[in-house]
């Protein structure tokens, strides 16, 4: 058995630790409202617009961002781009190592050359320890969101896939379920893909959307397409950050509940230790006394 000394400084430790875990659960808590308020505000929108895309007669048009591939054999292939998200601390459970991992399988998987730009300092320390520079680091988005930003590194990858200089681009990120649930998920973001003109409704029934189109088809397309494309950029860094507030949540709840088991085992062996020296104590004054 520990001395009551080192027992007492492990609650002591415990206890400060307790605090610790206790204050990231009720901050991480407080920052999963807002970004959980911030994805539910957008996503609705973004959803919508993309629907609409899918539901116009014959689908979308060939215009920017939805070119064909074209390359001849023996031409050069474009590299992949791999815009991988993640955070920028620990603390968050399985949070980055499942995203790390679907990022890697992901690069891993793509045909020809691969270009990764990082979001999170997680995922650029776990892609220069792979042996793989991230082309990019936009790590003070995670921390700092912006729609600008992003609808400016949107229109950028639009340019470069036109050119032919990106042959398509992946997503790979935490989508918020729920606060106790995130899944990562790799999707195409180019070549845009607008469907073949059906479209879900919200009990998951597809049917034929009548719309009346005003302009063209082709010139819709080509104003649409990059809003939804800015909207779905953005919609995956909010969705990443309410994944990494209620992965944090929920592993600071298991680190405080783990902290208070251990404090009242070490607190129970304390007063048994006590209690066992004050035993002693009290034989050995009667003992000498008998004597």
């Amino acid at each position: 058995m520990s001395s009551l000394r080192e027992v007492k400084d492990r609650i002591a430790s415990v206890r400060s630790t307790l605090k610790i875990t206790s204050a990231m659960k009720l901050v991480a808590s407080s920052k999963l409202r807002k970004a959980q308020r911030a994805i539910e505000a957008f996503r609705p929108y973004e959803m919508t617009l993309a629907r609409i895309l899918s539901s116009i007669p014959g689908g979308i048009p060939a215009t920017a961002s939805t070119r064909a591939e074209t390359a001849e054999e023996g031409e050069a292939v474009s590299p992949t781009v791999v815009l991988a998200f993640s955070s920028n601390t620990s603390m968050c459970g399985g949070f980055n190592a499942n995203v790390i991992r679907l990022a890697m399988q992901t690069v891993s998987e793509a045909a020809g050359p691969v270009e990764v730009w990082s979001f999170g300092r997680k995922m650029t320390d776990a892609l220069r320890k792979a042996g793989i520079l991230a082309a990019r680091d936009y790590s003070q988005l995670v921390a700092h969101p912006s729609s600008e930003a992003m609808a400016d590194i949107s229109r950028e990858l639009r340019e470069l896939y036109d050119s032919g200089a990106a042959g398509s681009v992946i997503l790979v990120y935490n989508h918020f379920v729920s606060a106790g649930r995130q899944v990562p998920v790799a999707e195409r973001f180019l070549p845009f893909e607008g469907g073949a003109g059906q479209a879900s409704d919200e009990g998951g029934q597809t049917g034929e959307k009548d719309y009346i189109l005003e302009p063209s088809k082709a010139e819709l397309a080509a104003a649409l397409v990059p809003q939804v494309l800015d909207f779905k950029l953005y919609a995956a860094l909010l969705d990443s950050a309410a994944a990494e507030h209620a992965a944090r949540m929920v592993a600071m709840q298991a680190a405080t509940d783990n902290a208070q088991d251990l404090l009242a085992e070490l607190t129970l062996e304390y007063n048994k230790g006590r209690q066992q020296k004050i035993t002693s104590e009290i034989l050995d004054i009667v003992g000498g006394a008998s004597e």
